[in-house]
């Protein structure tokens, strides 16, 4: 996923939990949609983030001498900046652009 292009604002936003109803008919439900939600987008954030990083690793034992790289500076500022996984995963059900689906209601 691109979070570059994420409509979701950086900071926390007040909203009615009452919204939430719309798509589960169940306020508890569509919050354990978005914190899973959340969570998966967290764990890519984080393999993204470490594949990047990786590149800057160094092997070796040698404690004498530790420079900071720029670039490996600018990466991880950026993803500081990003908003959090909570606020995208939010703002993705609030969209309609999670598909999710209860097993349990579809058996019946």
């Amino acid at each position: 996923m691109d979070y570059k292009k994420t409509t979701a604002s950086p900071t926390t936003i007040t909203r009615d939990v009452e919204n939430f109803n719309i798509e589960t008919g169940n306020s508890y439900e569509s919050i354990v949609i978005i914190s899973k939600r959340a969570n998966q987008i967290s764990v890519e954030m984080k393999e993204e983030l470490t594949k990047k990083l990786e590149e800057f690793a160094s092997y070796t034992d040698n404690l004498e001498e530790i420079f900071e790289n720029r670039e490996q500076i600018e990466i991880s500022r950026f993803y500081e900046k990003l908003p959090k996984p909570s606020l995208i995963s939010l703002q993705e059900f609030v969209e309609g652009k999670i598909y999710f689906r209860n097993p349990a209601r579809t058996e019946e």
